[in-house]
């Protein structure tokens, strides 16, 4: 059974659920990750290439980050994480802030709180973002009217109604692990790969292990916007986390939904506990 990670900041959700999707990644051509130099990070070596590319959709940057004393003589195990862009270095982000995913991982590491792990973070392209990482199936379980009512909102607020996020999963099980698996030391079975993000990424996140169970052995869904995912004031579909998770066969051992009250929707949050997922995903 997939390992579940919920931290819930105000009102904000996740569900997990089951398929039977499996993937056999393909061989890639190398693709070179240049180091950065310049970023400022508490640990660890970060890596990216500025447009990694794609068939499923829009090219953009990621980042490799490798953890202290990185070594080809061992496998490490891998994370995946949304909106790349604002995990290591908050004199890049646009609000100066970061999930300081370099500081907990050294740290945890160093203390052998976890296992030794690698961080694959996609960036976001921000006027695609909505519609990369809405879960697309979820518009199979709503009324017509319903979804063209969401269809309508959305336009209203100016947000592309293309869904891609099929095809992002798709980009990062069938494009992107490969490069990952081929040219980095790292485990490549499930138990050994995680996928986390927050908001509209702790979406994404639950949506990658309910459509690949097989690929992803756990994901931590932090902040999961599920107001945000619907562009209306009132969400018809408020999810009841805890009952579809006891339902789905999960128990304390495999799944955590914790709130934290008085915290706020923002990398500053987040980062204040970010070990807690860490652990409870790569906990050594």
């Amino acid at each position: 059974m997939k390992n579940i990670l919920i931290i819930v900041c105000s009102l904000l959700f996740v569900l997990a659920c089951k398929s039977n999707k499996d993937v056999k990644p393909k061989q890639e051509n190398k693709i070179e990750f240049k180091r950065l130099g310049e970023a400022v990070l508490a640990g660890g070596s970060l890596f990216r290439i500025d447009s990694f590319p794609s068939n499923h959709i829009t090219s953009r940057p990621v980042d490799i980050w490798l953890p202290e004393g990185y070594t080809k003589d061992k496998n490490y195990s891998v994370l995946y994480m949304h909106d790349g862009q604002n995990l290591f270095d908050s004199t890049t982000t646009w609000n100066k802030q970061e999930w300081k995913v370099d500081d907990w991982a050294t740290e945890l590491m160093y203390q052998g709180k976890v296992n030794d792990f690698i961080v694959v973070g996609i960036h976001n392209i921000p006027d695609i973002r909505w519609q990369d990482l809405f879960p697309e199936k979820a518009l199979d379980f709503m009324d017509e009217d319903v979804k063209a009512s969401l269809m309508e909102k959305a336009k209203k607020n100016n947000l592309n109604t293309n869904l891609k996020g099929d095809e992002y999963l798709k980009f990062l099980v069938e494009e992107l692990k490969p490069i990952v698996d081929n040219q980095y030391a790292v485990y490549t079975d499930k138990a050994h790969t995680y996928v986390a993000g927050s908001s509209m990424g702790g979406l994404m996140s639950m949506y990658a292990i309910s459509e690949y169970p097989n690929v992803f052995g756990g994901a931590a869904c932090v902040s999961t916007h599920w107001v945000g995912a619907m562009p209306m004031d009132d969400n018809p579909y408020p999810p009841r986390v805890d009952e579809i998770l006891k339902a789905k066969g999960y128990s304390e051992a495999d799944s955590k939904n914790l709130f934290f009250e008085g915290t706020d929707h923002s990398e500053n949050s987040w980062n204040k506990r970010l070990d807690q997922p860490l652990i409870f995903l790569l906990g050594s």
